[in-house]
């Protein structure tokens, strides 16, 4: 187990009161959170979203990507559902962290995709580590799953790690002109489920 629960507190939002639960990596003091909506010790498939941070998309509205959308969705989604489970991951730019991610911003905007841009600073196209994500649904006693995500990978990660998800649900927004070619590049190049 590479994590640790340290504490937890009610987060009041728009869709409803979530409990906010915080977690710490071990090695390095990292901190990631969970948020948690009505009953989730059911025996049932709990509904599940890992939300990977985006400062960019998340807090400062970018049209780039569309991870604002799915961060607002989700949390409607799984209020909707009555109960459920939100992992804000945080690995930004897909854990090459917020400098480089600007930096690659910087590369796209020369022309390069998002993985090519990536590439070019020496990183792979995607370094996300989603078995802390698998540590925090061990934490919490869920072991099975419906899993809100375009991402194959992450499917494919999380059931590896133990997780079992009986259910992917599809995640989709709408694009706009700003991050059609993100999304475009998504789906040709890291298998992103989006067209569905």
């Amino acid at each position: 187990m590479q994590l640790i629960k340290t504490e937890k507190a009610i987060l009041p939002t728009p869709w409803g009161n979530f409990f906010i639960f915080g977690f710490e990596e071990k090695d390095n003091g990292k901190n990631h959170i969970a948020l948690v909506y009505g009953n989730i010790k059911k025996n049932t498939p709990i509904l599940s979203r890992i939300h990977s941070e985006c400062l960019t998309g998340d807090a400062l509205f970018s049209l780039r990507c569309d991870c604002g959308i799915q961060l607002e969705m989700a949390m409607k989604i799984i209020s909707k559902a009555g109960n459920g489970v939100l992992i804000y991951h945080r690995q930004e730019g897909r854990n090459i962290g917020l400098l480089n991610k600007i930096k690659a911003y910087a590369l796209q905007d020369q022309g390069f995709d998002t993985v090519e841009a990536n590439e070019k600073l020496g990183f792979s196209a995607d370094e996300r580590d989603f078995s802390l994500c698998a540590d925090i649904f061990k934490i919490l006693k869920i072991k099975k799953i419906r899993l809100l995500t375009n991402n194959p990978f992450k499917v494919q990660m999380l059931s590896k790690a133990g997780i079992n998800i009986v259910e992917r649900i599809p995640i989709i927004s709408e694009t706009n002109p700003k991050n059609s070619f993100y999304l475009k590049t998504k789906a040709k190049k890291m298998g992103h489920l989006l067209y569905e």
